[in-house]
């Protein structure tokens, strides 16, 4: 099952070894997410290092496991579906997030902002409906 993960699920499982981070490492999902996200990222990086206390070498090996179940899509692949997710959704921020999921043909994005209720073209899953989907067997 394909699912666009928005960024601030990612910032949780790196932040806390919990839910999130136990779903992320669920093999069943196929991740994927915008190349925007390792911008969101790198501009939050000091943020996380001073709420994780990880140093650069240990930050960036954490970083690289959690993205081994994720693939990174780039610009080029989303950008046709950029001008069509603007309007749909008020954070510009989740704009990339909206139109991966489309491009991609994803079933659903992951993510607890609540932007993501305004559009109504993709399904927007919480942790609670991961874990559902999970004890489903997907």
């Amino acid at each position: 099952m394909k699912i666009v993960i928005d960024t601030n699920r990612i910032i949780a499982a790196f932040v806390k070894d919990g839910t999130t981070r136990k779903i992320l490492l669920n093999k069943a999902f196929e991740f994927v997410t915008p190349d925007y996200t390792i911008t969101e990222i790198d501009k939050h990086k000091e943020e996380l290092q001073v709420k994780t206390g990880l140093d650069d070498s240990v930050f960036e090996v954490l970083l690289a496991l959690i993205f081994e179940n994720i693939k990174i899509i780039p610009f080029l692949d989303y950008t046709g579906f950029v001008g069509i997710c603007k309007g749909k959704i008020s954070d510009p921020d989740d704009i990339p997030v909206l139109a991966t999921a489309l491009a991609t043909r994803a079933q659903g994005i992951w993510a607890h902002d609540p932007h993501f209720l305004e559009q109504k073209k993709i399904k927007i899953f919480t942790n609670k409906d991961m874990l559902e989907l999970i004890e489903k067997g997907i």
